[in-house]
């Protein structure tokens, strides 16, 4: 399997004043294409720095980030857009939907911005909410949907474009523990047809749907164990 994600001694400090707070000090790791890895550590481990770096949010003081071939790190904003919205799928914790526009509308959205037909868009946005099980409410805003229902539509928009990764940032954090755990089931399905899924969260039982649990602690990476829990 070839490497989608390949980071070399990835550092990330911010500035205040003539103070240095060095977040990242040295992250070298690679993910495979089709794997499913969860990226764990406490508040303060870098964690929510290193996945800005890998959605292309951010970039790193020094080291190298290839996404899918492409060095991303030396990249400058325009070029950092354009690469998130063919290469990544985000599912953010708070879903992040735009109120007014239907479930088919906000899966849409990225397609927009690619350049697409209506129609096109209209045809694969209705088939990926087919795929995570809301065919019958695609004409709904967010308000007219339940918590679960709304990540399924981020879930969809995050793989209208058929990207590399999928990026899932502490995504059931704002669902039950029934509804979490049939997203993470969506997930794990997706991470089986073939996309490889990163994972960032804390918490024990979600992490454990990985297959691969890395976990970081003062900037650097602690362990990277495959998940024996999965076999």
């Amino acid at each position: 399997m070839e490497p989608v994600i390949q980071l070399a001694d990835i550092r990330k400090s911010y500035f205040m004043g003539n103070h240095e707070l060095e977040v990242l000090k040295g992250v070298t790791t690679q993910i495979l294409k089709n794997e499913y890895v969860a990226l764990m550590g406490p508040s303060g481990s870098g964690k929510s720095t290193l996945m800005n770096i890998l959605g292309c949010l951010d970039t790193p003081t020094s080291g190298t980030y290839i996404l899918n071939g492409n060095e991303v790190s030396r990249m400058h904003d325009d070029e950092l857009a354009a690469i998130r919205n063919q290469e990544i799928g985000f599912v953010f914790q708070q879903f992040n939907l735009l109120p007014r526009l239907t479930a088919a509308e906000n899966v849409a959205l990225p397609l927009v911005y690619s350049g697409v037909s209506r129609k096109e868009r209209t045809q694969r946005a209705e088939a990926v909410l087919e795929k995570v099980g809301l065919k019958d409410r695609m004409s709904h805003r967010p308000n007219e949907l339940s918590g679960g229902q709304c990540q399924r539509v981020a879930i969809a928009r995050a793989l209208i474009n058929n990207p590399s990764i999928i990026l899932a940032d502490e995504p059931t954090g704002n669902l039950d523990s029934k509804t979490s755990h049939e997203i993470m089931q969506m997930l794990s399905r997706i991470h089986e047809e073939g996309n490889t899924v990163v994972l960032v969260t804390h918490e024990e039982d979600i992490s454990s749907f990985a297959r691969r649990i890395i976990r970081l602690k003062d900037g650097l990476i602690e362990s990277d164990k495959h998940n024996t829990e999965l076999g």
